[in-house]
């Protein structure tokens, strides 16, 4: 184990405590799972006193994920560690995690406690925790403002009574990876009992260093990491797991040092974990942030297209990401515009692509996003500014509500007539557009999606924006309706209509092409 880290991943206690983050049992449960295929080895599900909501939570994870270690949260006090230790009983791997502060700041202002009542309750607490769990984690809260000497007398203590994990939390986000590297090799030296237990770091992002932290106290000794999935938790939130875990990854040179974590699966958990709360990534978060592996800068993209490592540090398949993206803007140059036509069909040389690229620019000056659609109207003279129904909607019933809901939709297809087909989602607007779906028959990847209120009152209109990648082509669709579920099916249809228009224009460019030829 020397050489390994442990990955405690505390997205389903601390990372529930950020503000807007509160889960479901059934959505703890299904993140859960997902945790357990990255491969974490300590999932933290809850803090079982705190409301019969957690306790069920955290006994339904004890009992459905079976291979990680399932710990519970609790103070030093006795109703908190029974209750933890009743919450994990049918865990195959169960772990009682005890804390109490440990600074002067917490202890006369919070506990209103000597330092030692705190000690005689630590002691007490994980004494307490023994005699249900063979595993048990020690945390001295708000370590990294204690006195080093009686965070070094806590430590025993607690390892005395038979701790297994020895945590060191940066509760406030408030040190320096120098300290932490003097709080983390003081503790090895002056407790040597510590050399039988595990040595944990858990830092909070306060100062934006909770990873810098976590990996200096790698550095130092420690050989478990308590981080979040994408980086949530309390106020600035917690170290964040893909970022501990890639550097670990990537820098053995540094480290020399492994994980469990299968990291082809970090970006699936991330895109799950914000489809649960609602709180996605800001766009520049490393590792899985929208722009993480985006190039958009004309030198960047040329150094891209030639070899990729000259500006991209990893692969984005090892984290799952399905690959990079030379997004085109005002800083693009005339490389990636090329490629980007090629992938299109469009081979373009000479005046034609001198063209094309004046066009382009004169276009990055007037909007942020450049799309495929735009490209496509590029190269065929604004073609695509008045774009013909291929399909339009005729009707829509459904039935919402449930784990399921249902929807029939008939379109009308210009030269087929109506065609009718059943959907099926997990909400009225999934099921709608899976419907569409089974008419169209295409390759279809919904990439954003955004609803607002066009107008105010109780009849509000809901307009609907979305993204929508097509065989290929990435296309914009917009609809507006007093009933969210109809704009939203407006929209999606806005997108397709555009895409069949840009296969019959690139129909008739080949079929003259071909003419001209003969």
């Amino acid at each position: 184990m020397e050489n390994r880290v442990i990955i405690f991943d505390t997205t389903l206690r601390d990372g529930e405590q950020s503000p807007g983050a509160s889960m479901t049992t059934a959505e703890k449960l299904q993140l859960a799972h997902a945790l357990d295929e990255l491969g974490v080895d300590v999932m933290e599900a809850g803090f079982p006193i705190s409301s019969p909501d957690d306790f069920q939570a955290v006994r339904r994870i004890a009992r459905d994920v079976r291979r990680p270690v399932i710990a519970a949260l609790a103070r030093t006090r006795p109703g908190d560690i029974d209750r933890a230790a009743e919450a994990i009983e049918d865990a195959e791997y169960p772990r009682i995690h005890t804390f109490i502060a440990t600074s002067k700041l917490h202890l006369e202002r919070k506990l209103k406690i000597s330092e030692e009542e705190c000690i005689e309750q630590a002691g007490r607490a994980v004494e307490r925790a023994r005699r249900y769990a063979d595993d048990v984690e020690f945390s001295a809260e708000d370590a990294t403002r204690t006195q080093l000497p009686f965070l070094c007398r806590v430590a025993r203590v607690a390892v005395e009574a038979g701790a297994t994990t020895i945590n060191i939390p940066d509760t406030v986000g408030y040190t320096h990876p120098t300290e932490v590297a003097k709080i983390f090799s003081t503790l090895l030296s002056e407790v040597p009992e510590l050399g039988g237990v595990v040595l944990s770091a858990h830092c909070h992002n306060d100062l934006g260093l909770a990873v810098a932290n976590s990996l200096a106290a790698v550095e130092a000794g420690a050989r478990q990491i308590e981080c979040t999935v994408n980086g949530i938790g309390e106020r600035a939130g917690n170290a964040a797991l893909e970022e501990v875990v890639m550097t670990l990854r990537l820098r053995r040179d540094l480290f020399d040092l492994t994980t469990g974590i299968h990291t082809n699966r970090i970006h699936p958990t991330s895109r799950l974990l914000s489809q649960i709360t609602g709180i996605h990534p800001q766009p520049n978060k490393a590792i899985v942030g929208r722009n993480a592996f985006a190039h958009e800068a004309g030198i960047h993209q040329d150094g891209m297209l030639k070899e990729r490592s000259t500006y991209e540090i990893m692969d984005p398949a090892m984290v799952g990401v399905p690959g990079s993206q030379l997004v085109l803007g005002k800083h693009s140059g005339r490389h990636a515009l090329k490629a980007r036509f090629g992938e299109l069909g469009f081979d373009l040389d000479g005046e034609g692509m001198e063209r094309a690229y004046r066009l382009f620019k004169l276009l990055a000056d007037q909007k942020k996003d450049i799309l495929d659609e735009d490209l496509i109207s590029i190269v065929h003279h604004g073609a695509m500014k008045d774009v013909p129904r291929t399909f339009a909607l005729e009707k829509m019933t459904g039935k919402f509500g449930g784990e399921w809901s249902y929807a029939t939709v008939i379109l009308r297809k210009a030269g087929e007539g109506e065609i009718r087909a059943d959907g099926k989602g997990d909400g009225p607007i999934a099921a709608a557009l899976a419907a569409v779906n089974e008419i169209v028959g295409w390759d279809i990847e919904l990439e954003d999606f955004a609803i607002r209120a066009a107008t105010p009152g109780r009849d509000a209109v809901g307009e609907v924006t979305l993204r929508a990648r097509v065989a290929g082509k990435t296309l914009t669709g917009r609809g507006a309706s007093t009933d969210v579920v109809d704009a939203a099916v407006r929209a999606y249809l806005d997108a397709l209509n555009k895409a069949a228009h840009a296969d019959s224009l690139e129909e008739a460019a080949h079929a003259a092409a071909t003419l001209r030829g003969v």
